[in-house]
C-alpha cells in the first residue's frame, strides 16, 4: 500500500470517516462520487487561487491537499494507488498546469481509482517538477496537522528546494 494512502487511512480511522477495508475495491455510491468531486474541485480551486497569487508555499500546500483529497476517494473504496504516468512537463505556460489539474479533477466523476491516482500522481509530479519541492515532506506535515488537536496549518516554506 502506497505510504501516503496509508496516513489517509489513519486519518479516516482516527476520525471515524467510512471507509472500505483494504484491498475490497468496493464501487462508489453517486452521492460519494458528487462529495468527492466538490472536495477536489475545492481543493483545486485552492491551487490555481495560488498560482495567480504567485505564491509557492499555498501552490505546495494546495497541491498536497488536493493529492489527500483524492486518496480519501481511495480509501472510500479500499483501493490502492495505481501508478500513473505523468506527461506534464514544464513548457514555461501557467495554462497547460491549469489545463490539466482540471482534466485530471474532471475525470474523476468515473469515480474510478486509476482517474483518483491520476489526480495524486499529478499532484506529486507538479510539487517536485513545477515548484521544486519535497511533496513526502510536505504530505507528512500537512497530515500532522491534520491529526493535531486542534487542526493546524503547517508551514510548508520548509518543504521548499532553493
Amino acid at each position: 500500500m502506497n505510504k501516503h494512502l496509508k496516513l489517509v487511512r489513519e486519518f479516516h480511522d482516527t476520525f471515524s470517516l467510512p471507509q472500505a477495508e483494504h484491498g475490497a475495491n468496493e464501487k462508489l455510491s453517486d452521492m460519494d462520487i458528487v462529495m468527492r468531486q466538490a472536495l477536489l474541485m475545492d481543493e483545486g480551486s485552492a491551487v490555481l487561487k495560488a498560482i495567480k497569487a504567485g505564491d509557492m508555499v499555498e501552490i505546495l500546500a494546495g497541491l498536497v491537499n488536493l493529492a489527500y483529497c483524492a486518496l480519501g476517494a481511495i480509501a472510500i473504496r479500499g483501493s490502492d494507488v495505481t501508478d500513473r504516468p505523468v506527461t506534464w512537463r514544464h513548457d514555461g505556460f501557467i495554462l497547460s498546469i491549469i489545463r490539466i489539474l482540471s482534466d485530471r479533477i474532471n475525470n474523476c466523476t468515473s469515480g474510478n481509482t486509476d482517474d483518483y491516482s491520476a489526480v495524486y500522481c499529478l499532484c506529486a509530479h507538479l510539487s517536485s517538477s513545477f515548484i521544486n519541492a519535497d511533496f513526502n515532506k510536505a504530505f507528512q506535515a500537512v497530515h500532522d496537522g491534520k491529526m493535531s488537536k486542534p487542526a493546524a496549518t503547517p508551514d510548508l516554506s520548509e518543504c521548499l528546494f532553493e
